[in-house]
C-alpha cells in the first residue's frame, strides 16, 4: 500500500500531460490542484500516517509540503490544505526521518497558516518527549548513514562508496576494488546493489536539504540567547555527523574564552587546544575590539575555514548620532523602493512577519520580527507604492513595490501598530481603556539585537531594492525611479558592502587578473583592452570609459563564484556577481554576448 500511494503523491506537482485551456484573467488552471483531486491528495496523505513508518514516507511528505506552497501568479500557494495535511500526517509518524523532515521545513516554510501547523507539531513532539522546541529541533537532525563528520563508506561487493559533505553540499564518489577512483556508477553496483544506490542516492538529496535548513537555523541562533552544556553541545553540534561540518566551521565561546575547530582540536586564538569547559555559545562580534576580529577573521584563513555564514565578518550596526538625535526610531533604511514580493518571501525567511499590501481600502500592520527571548518587537514601516494611477499593482491587486520608512522598537505585548496599505501614518489600535506605548529609546535596545535587527533590514533593501536592477537605467515605469536608481545604484555603500570591500582588498591580489584591477572608494576598477570599467560594490552596476557610460550586464539568476582561491564565507551573491564581471570585463575582447558587445 505504501509503495502505491508514494507512487501517486511523487506525482504532484509534475506537468499535466492534458493542458487544461487558461482563462482570460485569474491563475492558470495547470499550475494549481482541481480541488476535488486536492481533497484526494489529503486523504492519501493522512493514510500514510496509519502504516508503519518509512524514510520513503517522510521524503515524499516534505517534498508534497513544498509543492503544495509553490507560488502561483494571481493565487499565491498552489494548496495550502494539502501542505497542512502533509504536515498533520508528518506529525503523526513516530520516527526519526518524519521528525527530522519537520524540523527541517519550519526553516524553509514561510507561509503563515502551514508554518502555524508545523509549529504545532514540532511542540507536541517536545511536549511528549519532556524536551524544549530548541531542543527538539536539535536532536531531530539525523546522521543519514555518515559514520564520522561528514564523511561515510559504504561497501557494496568489491566497490566502495565515498559519501562526503563538502561546503554545502553531499558528493557520492565511488573507488574499485583495488581503490582506484571511478568516475561513474560501477555497473556491478547497478546490478546487484539497486535498492542499496537508491538509498544513497536520495540521502544525498536529503543531506542537501538538511543543510541548508541547518544552516539558516544557526544563522538565526544570534538572538536566541542560546546556551549549551558542553558535553551536549559537542553531542548535538561539535561532533554530530552532519550539523558538525557547519559547527566546526564556526567560532564558539567556551567559559568566555572565544574558540574555533582546527587540526582534530577546538582551538583558541593562539591555536592551544580546549578540551573541556562548563557553558558554550555562539560567538558574535559585538562586543569585541575590533584587533580581536581581525585576529579571527586571520584565524580562520590562515586554516582555510570557509564559514557558512558571515560570523567573522559579519556587519556590526552601531548606534549613530542621527539616531541618537531622533531618539526612538532609525531612518537609516527610509526612503527606499523596494519589490514587494521579493521582500516578503525575504522577511518570512529571516523570521519576521508581514501582510501584503494591496491596493485596497484596508490597514495593515508594518514587518514585525518579535524577540521573546529579550521582552522586544522590532517593526519596519512599509508601504505600498501605488505609482501613478495605481498601474504598478499585479492582477490580483497587489503592490509590486513598497516604500520603506522608519525602525521602531516596542514591548512586545504594545498594542499592533497599522496604516493604510496605500500610505498614511501609522497609529497605535488600542483596546478598550488601553494606553499607548511608546516606542523604546534606542539607547536602551541592547547592541547585539539593534545590530541584527538592522542587519536583517539592511539585506531586505540589499536584494529587494529597485537599485540593484541592472535594467532601470531608464528609471523603470514612466522613469520615476530614475534619481534613485542613480543614487542608489552608485551611492555611498552601506554596511555589507564595506564588508564586501574589505574582503576584495585581500582577495583581488590573488587572482589571475590582480594586475588589472584596483579598488578606490566605491567601485572595483577593471581595466580591460577595450575600455577601464568601474563596479559598484555595493550595487554591481558598472560604468565604463569615457564619460561614466552605463554598461548593463543582466547576471544569470544564480551565479556562482568563478575560481578565486579561498572565501571566507558563503552566501554573499553579490560578491559572486561582481567577481564574475570583474574576470569577464578584464578579458573584454572575448566577450561574444551580443547584447554586450552592442555597448562596448
Amino acid at each position: 500500500m505504501r509503495e502505491r500511494l508514494l507512487s501517486w503523491l511523487r506525482l504532484a506537482g509534475r506537468p499535466r500531460t492534458g493542458l487544461l485551456l487558461e482563462p482570460p484573467y485569474g491563475p492558470n488552471p495547470n499550475a494549481t490542484f482541481d480541488p476535488y483531486n486536492a481533497d484526494a491528495l489529503r486523504g492519501l496523505a493522512w493514510l500514510l500516517s496509519l502504516l508503519p513508518a518509512h524514510p520513503e514516507t517522510a521524503r515524499t511528505l516534505g517534498a508534497l509540503v513544498e509543492t503544495a506552497l509553490r507560488k502561483v501568479a494571481g493565487l499565491g500557494p498552489v494548496n495550502p490544505k494539502v501542505a497542512n495535511a502533509a504536515v498533520i500526517a508528518l506529525g503523526r509518524i513516530d520516527d526519526e526521518p518524519a521528525l527530522a523532515e519537520l524540523a527541517r521545513l519550519a526553516t524553509r516554510v514561510t507561509f503563515k497558516g502551514t508554518l502555524k501547523v508545523l509549529n504545532t507539531a514540532l511542540d507536541a513532539r517536545a511536549e511528549a518527549m519532556g524536551l524544549s522546541r530548541e531542543e527538539i529541533e536539535e536532536l531531530a537532525v539525523p546522521g543519514y548513514g555518515l559514520t564520522e563528520v561528514g564523511r561515510a563508506e559504504h561497501r557494496l561487493g568489491e566497490v566502495t562508496a565515498l559519501l562526503e559533505v563538502r561546503g554545502t553540499k553531499a558528493v557520492l564518489s565511488w573507488h574499485n576494488a583495488g581503490g582506484k577512483a571511478v568516475k561513474s556508477v560501477p555497473a556491478a553496483v547497478r546490478r546487484d546493489h539497486a535498492d542499496e544506490l537508491k538509498e544513497l542516492k536520495a540521502a544525498v538529496k536529503d543531506i542537501d536539504k538538511m543543510l541548508s535548513a541547518q544552516s539558516e537555523r544557526l544563522d538565526r541562533q544570534f538572538l536566541s540567547r542560546r546556551t549549551w552544556s558542553y558535553a551536549a553541545w559537542r553531542e548535538r553540534y561539535l561532533d554530530h555527523p552532519l550539523v558538525g561540518t557547519l559547527a566546526r566551521r564556526l567560532l564558539w565561546t567556551v567559559d568566555g574564552t572565544t574558540a574555533g575547530y582546527a587540526d582534530g582540536e577546538l582551538r583558541t586564538l593562539a591555536d592551544a587546544p580546549v578540551t573541556e569547559g562548563n557553558r558554550v555559545e555562539l560567538w558574535h562580534p559585538v562586543g569585541h575590539e575590533p584587533a580581536e576580529i581581525v585576529a579571527w577573521r586571520d584565524w580562520l584563513e590562515r586554516h582555510g575555514i570557509t564559514q557558512p555564514f558571515k560570523q567573522a565578518h559579519r556587519e556590526v550596526y552601531l548606534l549613530t548620532d542621527a539616531e541618537r538625535a531622533t531618539g526612538t526610531y532609525s531612518n537609516r533604511f527610509a526612503a527606499h523602493f523596494l519589490r514587494q514580493h521579493q521582500f516578503h518571501s525575504l522577511a518570512a525567511i529571516r523570521g519576521w512577519h508581514n501582510k501584503l499590501r494591496l491596493a485596497v481600502d484596508d490597514e495593515a500592520p508594518p514587518a514585525v520580527r518579535e524577540l521573546p527571548q529579550w521582552g522586544l518587537r522590532a517593526e519596519y514601516w512599509i508601504t505600498g507604492d501605488d505609482g501613478e494611477n495605481y498601474e504598478d499593482i499585479t492582477d490580483s491587486g497587489s503592490f509590486l513595490r513598497l516604500r520603506t520608512d522608519q525602525v521602531r522598537f516596542y514591548p512586545i505585548d504594545a498594542p499592533q501598530n497599522s496604516a493604510h496599505c496605500c500610505g498614511g501614518e501609522y497609529r497605535m489600535w488600542l483596546g478598550h481603556g488601553a494606553a499607548p506605548v511608546a516606542a523604546l529609546p534606542l539607547t536602551d535596545i541592547p547592541p547585539l539585537v539593534l545590530s541584527e535587527v538592522l542587519r536583517d533590514v539592511d539585506l531586505f533593501v540589499g536584494v529587494a531594492s529597485v537599485g540593484n536592477d541592472p535594467t532601470w537605467q531608464d528609471g523603470g515605469p514612466g522613469g520615476r525611479f530614475r534619481e534613485y536608481w542613480t543614487s542608489y545604484g552608485f551611492g555611498d555603500l552601506g554596511a555589507s558592502a564595506h564588508t564586501r570591500r574589505t574582503l576584495l582588498e585581500r582577495l583581488i591580489p590573488r587572482l589571475a587578473i590582480a594586475d588589472r584591477c584596483t579598488i578606490e572608494g566605491r567601485f572595483l576598477h577593471v581595466k580591460g583592452e577595450r575600455h577601464t570599467y568601474k563596479i559598484h560594490l555595493g550595487s554591481g552596476n558598472i560604468l565604463r570609459t569615457p564619460n561614466d557610460q552605463y554598461l548593463c550586464i543582466v547576471p544569470k539568476s544564480n551565479p556562482s563564484a568563478p575560481q578565486a582561491g579561498y572565501l571566507p564565507y558563503e552566501g554573499d551573491r553579490m560578491l559572486a556577481v561582481i567577481l564574475s564581471k570583474a574576470m569577464m570585463l578584464a578579458a573584454d575582447t572575448k566577450i561574444t554576448d551580443p547584447t554586450i558587445l552592442s555597448q562596448l
